[in-house]
């Protein structure tokens, strides 16, 4: 296991992201003691800065980031702190809409590690400082060294005991509920709910995504009353041209921008404009290359591939045939997610990502056609498989791959590399 730098010595990237790993063997543990034992051992960096904290099931990353575009350009200078990451642990911190540099980033990391051995000695020999705890903690402190004005933070899982909820933000974000996690965060829409809401600070701003859930809007209400915090809900439409394909990129944008005007109280529509036609979203229906055209996207739950169903035309724009790639993971709901995807495709193939609980190829298949969806054919391996599609696609047609992060990471990985190898 990799132990932290010795003496004042950063990390590298390569470093850091080797300590990270090492701490998945620690896997997920709920509570806040750690991340406050934390917070106070680095001077609780998390209080110096504002921040704007973005729950909820699907949209999170995206309606982040474009909250931080749109206070960019109205002259806050602004950092981000999103998750999952697609090729690098440092994608996941921006300042001022970049990622961390690799060599900021190891240091970011490295003083996080320092803080965590301390707190380690301070805890039972059973309990461990996580993964995802030593990131944010990276995070919060890089945020305040680099002295940013307000912060955009995306919670993890859930919200009452996500590492993220020590930051005393003025605005929270509520994007979708949805039946995802009920393991940890219960049963109904309405537990779920109460876990993400519960990141609501008295008097502060709680902004809600359109066509919110009833009973997830109805625990809004309550939450926003006993804590006497204002709610603010956002349009179907922001109003503006959007850049970022997909009529759920138009709702995540729209909701960006009534969280931006809550937290300052006026919006510069020229500024609201421009951000609007210039951010991008890595693995959001991102076109990755053409004839076929092919077109990722990270959907990994039900909820998600409706969204994306629904703006697959737009994405494709109508080209046919179109061939899907998919992978899902063991813990998602493949027959619902198949159903909807298979209803637009014309062929698909069923394959498998780098995470070890990605559901077997052959299962795809077979539950493929148990829907009477189109022919499915097993390809392993994620770039492999997009080879096999672009081939079925043929140049007039498109391809889409999705199902899990995971497997957008690995076609991006895999394209980065194989730019590296051609400069």
């Amino acid at each position: 296991m990799t132990t932290r730098p010795e003496g004042s010595r950063a990390w590298t990237l390569a470093e850091a992201e080797r300590y990270l790993s090492s701490l998945e063997l620690f896997g997920m543990r709920f509570g806040l003691d750690r991340m406050r034992r934390l917070m106070t051992t680095l001077q609780r960096p998390q209080e110096q800065f504002a921040s704007i904290h973005v729950v909820g099931t699907n949209g999170k990353s995206s309606t982040t980031r474009m909250i931080a575009a749109i206070l960019q350009r109205h002259g806050v200078h602004t950092g981000t702190y999103t998750s999952p990451h697609l090729v690098s642990f440092a994608e996941r911190i921006q300042i001022a809409e970049r990622d961390l540099e690799a060599s900021a980033f190891g240091v970011a990391v490295s003083r996080a590690a320092r803080a965590a051995e301390l707190v380690d000695r301070s805890l039972p020999e059973d309990d461990r400082v996580t993964q995802f705890e030593a990131l944010t903690t990276a995070a919060y402190s890089e945020l305040a060294r680099r002295e940013v004005q307000v912060a955009a933070i995306e919670a993890g899982l859930g919200g009452r005991y996500d590492a993220t909820n020590v930051i005393p933000s003025s605005v929270a974000v509520l994007t979708t509920v949805g039946l995802e996690h009920t393991r940890w965060l219960g049963p109904t829409i309405t537990h779920i709910a109460q876990e993400k809401l519960d990141v609501v600070r008295p008097g502060s701003t709680l902004a809600l995504g359109h066509g919110l859930h009833p009973d997830a809007l109805a625990v809004a209400n309550r939450v926003a009353e006993e804590r006497g915090a204002r709610i603010v809900c956002a349009p179907p439409d922001p109003g503006v041209p959007v850049a970022a394909l997909g009529s759920f990129q138009r709702r995540n944008f729209a909701l960006a921008r009534t969280a931006a005007e809550s937290y300052l109280g006026e919006l510069d529509e020229q500024a609201v404009v421009d951000a609007a036609a210039e951010v991008s979203i890595l693995g959001r229906l991102q076109v990755v290359s053409n004839e076929p055209l092919t077109v990722v996207d990270g959907a990994h739950n039900p909820e998600a591939m409706t969204a994306l169903a629904e703006s697959l035309a737009e994405a494709t724009s109508c080209r046919r045939p179109l061939v899907a790639v998919i992978s899902i993971l063991d813990d998602k709901d493949a027959a619902a997610m198949l159903r909807t995807l298979l209803e637009g495709c014309d062929a698909l193939i069923c394959t498998n990502s780098h995470n070890p609980r990605a559901l077997p190829p052959p299962t795809l298949q077979s539950l493929a056609g148990q829907l009477k969806g189109p022919p499915a054919e097993v390809v392993r391996g994620p770039a492999a498989a997009l080879a096999r599609a672009r081939e079925l696609a043929g140049p007039d047609g498109a391809v889409v791959a999705t199902g899990s992060i995971y497997l957008v990471a690995d076609l991006l990985g895999a394209e980065r590399l194989e730019r590296a190898s051609s400069l």
